[in-house]
């Protein structure tokens, strides 16, 4: 089965907190008559503070649409590059192993995409896959790792690396006053992420199974209105309750698998705000600790879009990862309303003999893993109890 490594992850050096994001706010909005209702929204968001590739200074400046998306190439250029080397040394992969490339992102364009650009000056192959995923949103997380898994399927043995590069602060509109393009102002954050599925051998999450669902009638809920500023979020106030009709297709897609989705080991969820996440604990039944990663990125991050899921795992694997063979789940939520969702067992590979490992003098698609990342998790007697499928 294809496996999901550790993903890297970088967030930008520009840090804003909540008390800075309010009082922002209240300075930009002070003639707004929902200010209150704002402020309010935005401290519910649970966001600690958010990470951006530029000082609030510039980020409240709009030097136009077409000068933004220039900063969006030219950061992308400067900060993809590392988290993706380092996304494959996690997966112990040279860029020359990998045969697909995806990459995710709703906040800037490029065409030729970044895909090219990355092949070019990073030694992938001139004969890697492309697909490039624009317009999913924060579903594209969890899209990018299905349709990774889907060409492991197609092609056994091959291996796909996944990039997701969300700068939302390039989004920001200082004249737009619709609450969800201000509430937004509040939630999102900037981040890149990387992750490799490997077709044979690694360490993380095994990948089986995977469903997308959408809601119907709801496409215009979570969009963005393309206007000469650029990209303007629009976001529905009903947005929030989509999990009650969305925990029901997660509960499905355990249970076509034979699994229960109230038990299972690990929970990697897309953290668009709390409320999202109270309510699937509620809907699933399981307890507030079982989305703890989640909340984290959440609380620390905002909301990075296609890459919370990513870092979400990334904590995950920090924390030391699942015991060998416990069931898990990940899902993306995303305009559409999309749901993008996979099911898998935790795998801990082997370590092999390093000498003949590197005997060669290079790593090999077709060997695991050799270099455990982070701490074992406690180890209980006998493995975890797999409902079969």
């Amino acid at each position: 089965m294809p496996v999901l490594c550790r993903p890297a992850v970088n967030v930008p050096e520009h840090i804003i907190t909540a008390e800075q994001t309010l009082a922002l706010a209240e300075r930009q909005h002070a003639g707004h008559d929902q200010l209150a209702l704002v402020l309010r929204l935005i401290r519910n968001t649970g966001v600690s503070k958010r990470h951006i590739i530029q000082p609030i200074e510039e980020t409240l400046r709009h030097p136009g649409f077409e000068e933004r998306n220039h900063i969006y190439e030219v950061q992308a250029k400067q900060r993809v590059p590392d988290v993706v080397r380092r996304a494959l040394d996690h997966a112990e992969l040279e860029p020359d192993e990998i045969d697909a490339i995806i990459y995710v992102s709703c906040t800037g364009f490029m065409m030729p995409s970044l895909t090219a650009w990355l092949i070019n000056r990073m030694g992938f192959r001139p004969d890697t896959r492309q697909l490039p995923i624009a317009q999913l949103g924060c579903a594209a997380g969890g899209a990018a790792i299905n349709r990774a898994h889907d060409f492991c399927v197609a092609h056994p043995g091959k291996n796909v690396l996944i990039v997701s590069c969300e700068f939302c602060s390039l989004c920001y509109q200082p004249t737009d006053l619709d609450v969800g393009s201000l509430l937004s102002d509040g939630l999102f954050g900037d981040a890149v992420a990387a992750a490799v599925v490997r077709g044979h051998g690694g360490r993380g999450l095994d990948l089986e199974r995977n469903a997308s669902y959408l809601i119907p009638h709801t496409e215009k809920w979570i969009s963005y209105a393309v206007k000469p500023t650029g990209f303007h979020f629009r976001l529905d106030k009903r947005v929030p309750t989509t999990m009650e009709p969305l925990a029901p297709v997660l509960r499905d897609l355990a249970a076509a698998h034979g699994w229960d989705a109230s038990r299972l080991g690990f929970y990697i969820i897309h953290a668009g705000g709390p409320r999202i996440l109270d309510d699937l604990c509620r809907f699933l039944d399981v307890e507030p600790q079982a989305f703890r990663h989640s909340r984290a990125t959440l609380t620390e991050y905002g909301n990075i879009a296609s890459a919370v899921v990513l870092d979400a795992l990334g904590r995950l694997f920090e924390e030391g990862g699942a015991p060998d063979g416990a069931p898990g789940i990940i899902a993306g939520f995303g305009p559409g309303i999309t749901a993008e969702m996979a099911v898998g067992r935790w795998v801990d590979a082997p370590v092999p003999d390093l000498a003949t490992r590197y005997a060669t003098g290079r790593r090999t698609a077709a060997m695991p893993a050799a270099r455990r990342v982070g701490p074992r998790a406690p180890q209980t007697a006998g493995r975890w109890p797999v409902p079969q499928a």
